[in-house]
Order: C-alpha cells, then structure tokens, then sequence
C-alpha cells in the first residue's frame, strides 16, 4: 500500500497473473476503511474472550445436574437413616429401661427412713391354689416373676443368622430366675458363651438351661422345684447386656420355649 498526496493506491496482485490491479483510495476513505477493520477485529476478540466461559458453563450444566440429584438422594438417605436411628434409639431406651438402666439407687441420709427394695414382690392371695406343681415335672412355667423383654428368638442351623438354640430375654440384673419345672441340677459352672449356667434334667426326657447368670443359688444334683429360684440374671459370658439365656431341649435337641411353657405372668 503506498500513499501519494491525499490519496491511497492499493496493488492487487494475483499469483500466476502476470497483471497486477491498482484501486486508488482517498485518503479518508483509506483511514476510515482501517478504523472499521479494527473496530470488526476488536468486536471479534471480544466476542471470544466473552462468549467462551458461557460455552464452559453451558458445558458444565449436565454435570451440575448429575451432581445436583447426587446430593438429593444422598440428603434422602441421611434422612431415612436419621429416622432409623431415632427409632433405634427410642427402642434402646425402652429396653434400657426394662433392665434397669433408670434405677439409679440414690445415698439416704441416717435420717431419712428404711430403704425401699428395688426388685418387685409377687404376692399370691392366701387362697389362691398353688402355681408350681410339686416333684419332678415338665418345664411350663415361665423363668421369671416378669415377662421381659425378649431380644433374640431360636434361630435353627443353617440360616443365614448365626445359630441361637433359645430365647434372650432382657431383665435386670439380680432378676431371680426360677425353675421352669421340677427337675435335678445336673451340670452348672461357668462356660465362654453362656457365662454362670444352670442345666436341669426334667422327666420325658427334658431339659431346660438358664445362662449368662450374675450368681448360682443351687448345687450339683440338688434336687429343684418348679418356680424354685436357682439364679440370679446378670451378664456373665457373651453377652452385651443384662438378660437370661434360656433354653428347652428334648431329647439333646432344642426346642422353642414358647411352643412348651404354659403360662407366663
């Protein structure tokens, strides 16, 4: 481009052609001609420098997306286990009370009258006919003075549980644990799962054990009465709290307690 006076000659030269062409510009024109040029390739840039973080956000918006119903499911599961574990919790505090976690005994001063016993009385009227049957019988009866609150049933061989041949049943400890028919103590001691364990021979082949006992009341081959007490409940053994582990076995076999005992209190 050459510039002569107050005009602008551009040579335009195309290869191969041996003739050049030359377009004469005023001066003006030329200036305005490059102002425009310049302002068009600014506009440009611009557009770029502007219009690439919005083709980044336009691009991330899937992900933001997947990201978003990744947080709401996660936000309903912390929920669903939030209320889980309030149940959870609800139920450990009504089996907490049940084996006595609210009985805190407090110190009486000298003066402060006779203490009061923790562990409730059951008293039969004076003519009401007997509970417990005499002599040698079959295990009907109900081990305790209280129902109970029974956390782990017989689960048979073979399931996908671990195997549990009786009831657990949680009680305070100190609970006294009765016979649960006449029979004889023949084995009793201290065992790695049932910890303090009491084993009664029955007639028609019956047996019935009482585990995880805080103290034993009866001796070898004593001879008990049904609704004896021959123990007193505990956590001794594998255990994770206070209960009685109490089984019926017939024949070396167990068999579920609830489908033997007659009657509970």
């Amino acid at each position: 481009m050459t510039g002569t006076g107050r005009a602008v000659t551009l040579v335009v030269h195309r290869d191969g052609d041996p003739h050049s062409r030359q377009v004469r510009l005023p001066l003006w024109a030329a200036r305005l001609l490059m102002i425009g040029g310049g302002i068009v390739a600014g506009a440009i840039i611009l557009g770029l420098v502007l219009y690439a973080p919005i083709v980044r956000t336009a691009a991330s918006v899937p992900g933001l997306r997947d990201r978003i119903a990744r947080l709401e499911a996660e936000r309903t599961q912390i929920q669903d286990l939030a209320r889980r574990l309030d149940q959870a919790d609800r139920r450990y505090e009504q089996i907490r009370g049940m084996m006595g976690g609210e009985i805190v005994p407090t110190l009486q001063a000298a003066d402060a009258g006779p203490t009061v016993a923790l562990t409730p009385l059951v008293v039969a009227a004076p003519d009401a006919p007997p509970r417990f049957e005499s002599g040698l019988s079959t295990p009907l009866h109900w081990p305790l003075d209280q129902r109970g609150v029974i956390t782990r049933g017989q689960v048979g061989p073979g399931k996908r549980d671990e195997s549990h041949s009786g009831l657990d049943i949680a009680v305070p400890v100190g609970t006294p644990i009765r016979a649960a028919g006449g029979g004889v103590v023949v084995e009793l001691g201290s065992d790695s799962e049932y910890g303090l364990y009491v084993l009664l021979d029955h007639p028609d082949d019956y047996q019935s054990l009482y585990g995880h006992a805080s103290r034993l009341l009866v001796a070898q081959g004593d001879t008990v009465a049904a609704g004896q007490v021959i123990a007193l409940a505990g956590s001794t053994g594998r255990s994770t709290g206070p209960h009685l582990h109490f089984e019926i076995r017939r024949a070396a076999l167990p068999v579920d307690p609830r489908t033997v005992i007659k009657e509970t209190p």
